[in-house]
């Protein structure tokens, strides 16, 4: 007896010192654009092998491209007959914005003459609630905050469609560069004075880790493609204001792109500033297209893609940016410390 006893005082510390040291908390969150509602679904299935807790819609959530609303509708209902989407429907929560092609017309912007009837199946679609205040804003711009463990998660999902300027196309181009050029007047905007207004509100809200979410990229400025430096005095604007603000934690999601690539940018904000771009659901350009971006952190990806954000909150809590291919496997990835995402860290 004496013998079994000594025994069970061993075993004690080991059983409490398991239950002082749980494991930490996780959040997985996936993103994509650029899916069209009658190619392959192939993704669906890796996506949810995942078991996101968030899934973010970026941006050619479907591709309408018609001025025929009830037309628009339809393909919006063949997204939802996807079995894959309904299981991810039922599993994750979801966030959504749009991009030119469920937007309107390829490259539209606040020209789209049936705006309001696009914006009516966007929020019908996402479920928007009849006296959700969303409706009552013009564009689909949205925001929320998550407490997890202690830290606060904030989602910022920007509309850059409904209200952005006309772009400018360039005289001449080579085969193969885009055809835009920059917009350099004062007036031009991408989110329109109430947006604006709005993020700045957004960016004050306390949060550990923002995840902005643009249909287009912020950070790549050297290719004449849709995106943020296409209005260079907007892209500054937006620095200026996380700058400002003094918002930590910002990590910008894009699409678009029918591609995926990293980009960081150590000098805009005060501190590093990632640009995570997942863009080809099922529609990756597939084949070699190189362009430049000297913020780009390795290599460009053109095959089918989706992202992933895995967030592990420890005592510093630890970001992992992740693109897969459609068979799971994983092409790029970069792993942040929430440490380094304030003014005056370092990478």
């Amino acid at each position: 007896m004496r013998n079994v006893g000594v025994a069970l005082v061993l075993l004690l510390p080991v059983a409490v010192a398991a239950q002082q040291a749980p494991k930490p908390a996780r959040t997985v969150i996936g993103f994509g654009s650029c899916s069209h509602q009658s190619r392959s679904q192939a993704f669906w299935d890796p996506i949810l092998s995942h078991k996101p807790d968030y899934f973010i819609f970026g941006g050619d959530n479907i591709y309408s491209d018609t001025y025929n609303m009830a037309l628009q509708w339809k393909k919006y209902e063949q997204l939802a007959a996807h079995a894959g989407f309904q299981k991810l429907k039922q599993s994750s929560v979801l966030l959504a914005t749009w991009d030119d092609h469920d937007f309107g017309l390829n490259d539209s912007g606040a020209e789209f003459r049936e705006k309001e009837g696009s914006r009516e199946n966007f929020l019908n679609f996402w479920g928007v609630p009849k006296k959700s205040p969303r409706r009552n804003n013009p564009g689909v711009s949205v925001a929320r905050v998550v407490d997890i463990n202690g830290y606060r998660l904030q989602f910022i999902l920007l509309d850059t469609r409904y209200f952005r300027s006309a772009l400018v196309k360039r005289a001449e181009r080579a085969e193969g560069e885009g055809r835009y050029t920059r917009n350099r007047d004062r007036a031009a905007t991408i989110l329109g004075a109430e947006q604006w207004t709005w993020l700045e509100q957004q960016l004050r809200v306390p949060a550990d880790v923002r995840l902005l979410v643009s249909s287009i990229q912020v950070v790549p400025e050297d290719h004449y493609w849709e995106c943020w430096d296409l209005f260079p005095l907007e892209r500054n604007r937006l620095f200026k204001m996380i700058k400002a603000t003094k918002a930590n934690g910002v990590i910008v999601l894009s699409g678009d792109r029918h591609m995926a690539e990293l980009s960081r940018h150590d000098k805009a904000i005060g501190y590093p500033l990632y640009d995570l771009t997942s863009s080809g659901l099922n529609m990756g350009r597939g084949g070699y297209w190189p362009e430049p971006n000297r913020h780009r952190i390795g290599e460009q990806f053109f095959e089918n893609n989706f992202g992933l954000i895995l967030i592990e909150w420890q005592p510093d809590p630890l970001i992992t940016l992740q693109i897969r291919d459609e068979k799971n496997r994983v092409v790029l990835q970069e792993d942040i410390r929430l440490s380094t995402l304030k003014p005056g860290a370092r990478k």
